[in-house]
């Protein structure tokens, strides 16, 4: 048995379970229905794809090279996952609608998640300094790569639809008014929060 693929399965899998604008996002659309959960988590998963590929293409490597275009990704991603969450906190405000139609405004489950982790830079980098690690010298590295950007997508896949599988089995008391109002607000400060820092982050640096 390969020793350093599952070690590879451990790390990746911490990484991907890891909570943050993604899951954040995924819970959020889970409230409407578990197919957008779900939805939402395949877009992740193809964010996570264009990353992993840019490692194994070395493409990332040119984020490294030029700040200026990594600080611009960050800002891009920062300024999408605050309107995210700022449009959380603004549905709140229409109490007069029902709990799934406010989750509801956030349309495009599957542009959302794609969107949200494909603008996070550090992603790429991420698994360029972490693919590497894993390729044996006596292997032919593209293949392996490949190998390793598969498996973090079907982790990705894997988790995000346990993700909206819970939230769906919780989903009755969820959905009860201030439930659905207080996990609305958890996401949205934390969505605003996540999207802050990132923005901070590089005008900071």
């Amino acid at each position: 048995m390969d020793g350093q693929l599952i070690a590879f399965t451990g790390i990746a899998a911490g990484l991907v379970a890891m909570p943050g604008a993604d899951f954040a996002v995924v819970v959020r659309n889970a409230l409407v229905s578990r197919r957008d959960g779900a939805v939402c988590g395949l877009g992740i998963a193809g964010g996570l794809l264009v990353h992993t590929t840019l490692a194994v293409a070395g493409v990332a490597a040119v984020l490294v090279a030029v700040p200026a275009l990594f600080r611009a990704l960050q800002l891009l991603g920062g300024a999408y996952v605050l309107h995210l969450g700022v449009r959380a906190l603004w549905a709140l405000r229409r109490s007069a609608r029902a709990p799934e139609e406010t989750a509801a405004g956030a349309a495009h489950p599957l542009r959302q998640g794609f969107v949200t982790n494909v603008l996070n830079p550090k992603a790429s980098l991420t698994f360029l300094s972490l693919l590497p690690q894993f390729v044996p010298a006596s292997s032919p590295a593209l293949p392996r790569t490949l190998l390793l950007a598969l498996i973090v997508c079907a982790l990705a896949l894997a988790w995000f639809q346990l993700v909206a599988l819970l939230v769906e089995r919780l989903g009755g008391w969820l959905r009860r008014p201030r439930a659905a109002r207080g996990l609305q607000a958890g996401t949205g400060v934390a969505l605003t929060a996540l999207g802050a820092a990132l923005l901070l982050e590089p005008l900071l640096a």
